[in-house]
């Protein structure tokens, strides 16, 4: 019986040995691939900012999924609609922005950053500037990646 096992724990093994990728390779071109990911993620995150500040609805528009929503600072629940009605209108107004680091996990269509960024916002005629934490969900949607979900906090 031991022998039985020996060897047929020696044939799993042999077997996956054989049938997989050379680890080499295999981590060269997933850390390639993923670091090239996590770099796109991260630049998304600066457009927003970028398109925010600008008042580019057009940009934002391509950045937030349809079905975007979002926790805002204040709490209440912001999907696309209003977000991009209030940049339309100038109730909401990124004066400037500086992100700080962002960390992202990426899980096959998935991903998830969060980061810090300190801001000089104008919002409803009133200073709403600070230091925030945020965290995004970003899902890639056909050959681009998208905002799904948004939550942030003010940092005290």
């Amino acid at each position: 019986m031991k022998e039985f096992l020996a060897a047929a724990l020696f044939v799993c093994v042999g077997t996956g040995m054989v049938s997989a990728e050379p680890p080499e390779t295999y981590s060269r071109e997933t850390a390639s691939k993923r670091s090239s990911v996590i770099d796109a993620i991260k630049q998304i995150s600066q457009e927003w900012g970028d398109a925010a500040v600008a008042g580019d609805v057009d940009k934002l528009n391509q950045i937030l999924a349809d079905d975007w929503k979002a926790i805002a600072m204040s709490g209440n629940l912001v999907t696309k609609e209003s977000e991009l009605a209030n940049l339309k209108s100038g109730k909401d107004k990124l004066v400037s922005f500086e992100v700080g680091p962002m960390d992202v996990q990426v899980m096959g269509n998935v991903a998830v950053v969060h980061g810090s960024v300190v801001e000089k916002r104008i919002y409803d005629g009133k200073d709403a500037s600070g230091q925030f934490l945020w965290m995004d969900l970003l899902e890639k949607r056909g050959n681009r990646w998208v905002v799904v979900r948004s939550a942030g906090a003010r940092v005290k």
